[in-house]
């Protein structure tokens, strides 16, 4: 580990057992639905450009959160690590964690093809649907992430 990343495995500030980093992506985490969708709404109000440069903005943010996540995470240990504490049964926190990585790594995917593939999904008329869809897979991602702190962290 690096000693300019230790502040990183320090005490969180939600004052759980949970590590800084893990605290900061947690609190991204839940705040992500409602950034996306103040961006969605210059959308709705007709100023697409700045949907668009928000949208691509808050997109590259949680993939830097992402890294700094795994980061974190493979260094600390994992999972297993995590659960030491948690007076939750293993297997129920792991099914909460495989849906969560499944549910997220599925909306990454969706958020980066109605990103990148926006002019053409515009032309077919399915930019909003994918739109909708990605929200959904964002609101997922932040309840279930939520979910899987608790599971570790909390109980």
């Amino acid at each position: 580990m690096s000693n300019n990343l230790g502040y990183m495995f320090e005490a969180g500030f939600f004052g759980t057992r949970a590590p800084l980093f893990m605290d900061f992506v947690t609190l991204i985490v839940s705040l992500l639905p409602f950034l996306v969708a103040i961006a969605s709404s210059f959308a709705r109000n007709k100023r697409y450009g700045a949907h668009s440069y928000l949208q691509v903005m808050i997109f590259a943010f949680s993939v830097i959160v992402l890294l700094y996540f795994e980061y974190g995470v493979r260094v600390s240990g994992g999972f297993n690590t995590f659960m030491q504490g948690s007076e939750v049964s293993y297997d129920y926190a792991f099914v909460v964690l495989v849906l969560h990585i499944i549910i997220s790594v599925v909306t990454v995917i969706l958020w980066a093809i109605a990103i990148f593939g926006a002019k053409k999904l515009l032309q077919l008329g399915k930019h909003r649907k994918m739109g909708l869809i990605t929200f959904a897979g964002v609101l997922l991602t932040s309840l279930t992430g939520i979910w899987v702190y608790f599971l570790m962290f909390v109980y």
